[in-house]
């Protein structure tokens, strides 16, 4: 049996493992631009065109045995559980949010709605970045002092702005949709079987129907999943979650998330157009006439990207483009920028 430490752990896992030998996918030159030395650490890539490999190359040293973090590319995934929930009627987008801490009378925060949280404009005085590092009160929640009950945390900030009114990106906030998440699927309190609930859902609704069965969910001590950051994946399984983004469909072709909640994720938030239901929007530099793009995007350089466009043959196609490495967030523009000149070109069939 597992201890509870395993089954709540929250240890980093390292990005090392047996390499895939190498293919002619995995050298084609497509992806190269993603590689250069400007790039900083690529250290994984794919590009899949209406479901079929195009491309896909490793850095020296991983391969198809490899699990990669995922970082904030963790919060669209987040989304999609709680449109599972929407579904089945167990949750609401526009009632307030089912926190009991911000039920009482005259608490603000009970105007916070679902809404609010995915579209990162619930008002929470959350920072995401701060200077010195040790301002920040995700980097306190993460790693340092919070790590125990890192929903209580998040819960526990005041109001900065009124709810709705005001955009700020937040891996708290998404600590909250995974803690409403627990909170729908089980009463309980002990962490052990928080996790286990948490985990079984997550894997019975979204990342085996994706055909991401080997997706690793880590989980804070006191059984919360750390939905804004820490998932590993594999190459492929991140470029099946990107199928999910791109309509929806699982690996053998059925409907996993619903059209009108995907619809939803895509929508841009009132308080910010390049951000939608925690997934992020045009966000590349693509010139006008270029794809629209609905993306993952995480911390270091992992993005996942969907778009449409027009093939060789002048018909429609759907493509998914993965970039996972280890890139200095000063750096990242250059990434961005590169993502956005592939998924131009490819869009065109050029």
């Amino acid at each position: 049996m597992q201890s509870k430490q395993a089954l709540i752990a929250v240890a980093v896992l390292t990005l090392t493992g047996a390499t895939a030998t190498p293919t002619a996918a995995a050298t084609d030159p497509i992806l190269a631009s993603l590689f250069a030395a400007d790039q900083g650490d690529t250290r994984a890539a794919v590009l899949i065109e209406d479901g079929r490999v195009i491309a896909k190359r490793y850095a020296p040293g991983y391969g198809d045995a490899n699990r990669f973090i995922s970082w904030s590319t963790a919060k669209t995934m987040t989304a999609m559980l709680i449109g599972e929930l929407v579904s089945d009627g167990k949750l609401s987008l526009d009632a307030p949010a089912p926190i009991a801490e911000w039920r009482k009378p005259g608490d603000p925060r009970g105007a916070i709605t679902l809404r609010h949280l995915l579209q990162m404009r619930s008002g929470l005085r959350h920072t995401e970045v701060g200077k010195p590092i040790e301002s920040s009160d995700t980097n306190q929640v993460l790693f340092a002092s919070g790590t125990q009950d890192m929903a209580a945390r998040s819960i526990t900030q005041p109001l900065e702005a009124a709810p709705g009114s005001k955009f700020e990106y937040s891996s708290l906030t998404t600590i909250i949709l995974a803690e409403i998440i627990t909170r729908t699927l089980t009463d309980s309190r002990d962490p052990v079987v928080r996790a286990k609930a948490y985990r079984d859902f997550a894997m019975a609704r979204l990342y085996r129907p994706a055909g991401a069965g080997g997706a690793f969910l880590e989980f804070d001590g006191g059984g919360t999943q750390i939905g804004g950051s820490l998932i590993h994946l594999s190459l492929d399984d991140f470029a099946h979650m990107g199928r999910l983004l791109l309509d929806g469909t699982g690996a053998d072709g059925t409907q996993v998330i619903a059209p009108d909640w995907l619809a939803f994720m895509k929508t841009p938030s009132p308080a910010k157009s390049i951000y939608g239901g925690q997934t992020w929007l045009n966000r590349f530099g693509v010139e006008a006439g270029g794809p629209a793009i609905a993306s993952m995007n995480g911390h270091l350089g992992q993005y996942v990207l969907t778009f449409q466009g027009v093939g060789k043959d002048g018909k429609p196609h759907s493509f998914i483009l993965v970039r996972l490495g280890n890139t200095r967030e000063d750096r990242l523009d250059v990434v961005e920028t590169a993502m956005g000149k592939l998924a131009a070109r490819v869009s065109t069939g050029r």
